[in-house]
């Protein structure tokens, strides 16, 4: 009985995962490790599905050089933001407590990043539950949405619950699973269309509705950086337990090509080489065809691509896509749980100045994504990603603009922390209401890059002139690391 006491505190506290303090440095991790988080999360069915859209909206090569340069945006983004955690040892919401937003200020990065990676755990269970009816052929009933919401739930809470050892040692695997899936999928679909990567790569834009070529480049440009500014976040959160700024670079880096290049190179030849075996299929059983949305067989096929990927994925290669489907959301979703509960706890800490447990945020997150599959977050996959991009972004510049630009790189002692920093919470807030307003009105797709020039410029300047740092200050939960 007496060991058990010093077995239990131990069991605690890796738990609880740091959630609120710094991660000691001899928890530090090898940025190759860290990166098959940043990877996993990044590498799901929908973003092979927005990989290939955005290829059928600007033409294939003109897709894939926006990849690149989201990529080297999300990268160089991730990797500023991350250095910033890492040298604070904290949470992409706990280190904005410290640089930009203030302990009470620091909710509002907590309710930015928890509606993301929530929206992205309720987004990636519907599309589990709708793909897996569709494998079976079973109706979408009560009894069905409670055995199968549930399962999830209790496998996403039962994988996340004991701290990032699992957490990473479940992604690792599954991430190679999954390169290796979709490559064999990729030789399905060509064999399957008949036709060749010579084909596939000299296609150019189908989808119709826009002016002009720029206007088509600057579109997907948004599309991708909507989960690019995103990623940087989730950068962050890894970081933390980064060994050194080239492993926090590692980690970004390859994050962002991931999400980025080789999503969109593989969901390129999947969609565009997949899209006619689908359409096939659909126009042999109609009785299917009718479960999906759309007019016509061309739109049901879009549809699937966008709000079923699942039902997709299921149709080009029955059972290994079925298995593919599994092995890229359960990796994402144990990744968009871990962090969700991390941006939870400092929400709550935040507000109530009170330190849940960690454990208790993984439950009530999920609970959270139960809530919004309710919602229609399918339909809403492109103007969600938009407003994420803008609202991430603005996020992830105040962190950087108050370390890199007003501190000059200088690590923030706890008694600086004020309850809330006006100058950062204005910023952020004004910046992503511009950005967004410009984007939905049709003035520019690039809310996230208006999003970013603006804080720059508007936090440097108020935090140093009208809102200068409070005397005021509240106790901070740790201390950073040097």
């Amino acid at each position: 009985m007496a060991d058990s006491t010093p077995t239990d505190a131990a069991l605690r506290s890796r738990m609880e995962d740091h959630a609120l303090t710094a991660v000691p440095e001899s928890e530090r991790r090898s940025g190759w490790g860290l990166m098959t988080n940043t990877a996993g999360i990044a590498s799901t069915l929908i973003q092979l599905a927005i990989g290939g859209t955005v290829t059928l909206i600007a033409g294939v090569w003109a897709g894939l050089a926006a990849g690149v340069v989201v990529a080297i945006f999300g990268g160089v983004l991730g990797w500023l933001v991350g250095h910033v955690s890492y040298r604070s040892g904290t949470s992409s919401t706990v280190t904005a407590r410290f640089y930009g937003l203030g302990t009470r200020g620091s909710a509002l990065a907590s309710l930015i990043f928890a509606f993301m990676i929530l929206g992205f755990l309720a987004l990636e269970n519907a599309l589990l539950y709708y793909g897996t009816l569709f494998m079976f052929g079973w109706a979408p009933t009560t009894a069905n949405a409670i055995a199968i919401y549930g399962l999830l739930t209790l496998a996403w809470i039962g994988l996340t619950v004991f701290g990032l050892p699992i957490v990473q040692r479940t992604s690792t695997v599954l991430l190679v699973a999954f390169v290796a899936l979709t490559v064999v999928l990729t030789f399905v679909a060509l064999n399957q269309s008949g036709m060749t990567l010579g084909q596939v790569f000299s296609g150019g834009p189908v989808v119709p509705g826009f002016d002009s070529d720029v206007t088509r480049f600057t579109t997907v440009l948004s599309i991708l950086a909507g989960s690019a500014g995103a990623l940087a976040l989730v950068d962050a959160d890894f970081a933390r337990y980064a060994r050194s700024t080239k492993d926090v670079g590692i980690l970004a880096v390859g994050g962002a090509i991931m999400i980025d290049v080789v999503a969109v190179v593989l969901g390129t030849v999947i969609v565009h080489a997949g899209s006619g075996v689908v359409t096939e299929f659909l126009t042999a059983n109609p009785a299917v065809a009718a479960t999906q949305g759309g007019e016509t067989v061309a739109d049901k096929v879009a549809w699937m691509i966008a709000n079923n990927a699942g039902a997709f994925f299921v149709v080009l290669a029955g059972g290994l896509g079925f298995v593919l489907m599994y092995v890229a959301q359960v990796k994402a979703q144990v990744l968009n749980t871990y962090s969700g509960s991390l941006a939870l706890t400092n929400l709550a800490d935040g507000i109530v100045g009170r330190s849940p447990s960690r454990v208790v945020m993984v439950v009530i997150g999920n609970l959270v994504a139960l809530a919004m599959v309710a919602g229609d977050i399918l339909g809403l996959i492109g103007s969600y990603l938009g407003l994420l991009g803008v609202t991430t972004t603005a996020l992830a510049s105040v962190i950087i603009a108050d370390f890199f630009i007003v501190r000059g790189r200088r690590v923030a002692h706890p008694a600086e922390t004020e309850a809330v920093n006006w100058a950062g919470v204005l910023s952020v807030v004004g910046a992503s209401v511009l950005g967004g307003v410009l984007q939905e009105t049709g003035v520019t797709p690039l809310g996230f890059v208006v999003a970013l020039v603006a804080v720059l410029i508007a936090y440097p300047v108020l935090r140093t002139t009208v809102l200068k740092p409070a005397s005021s200050q509240v106790a901070a939960p740790r201390v950073p690391v040097p």
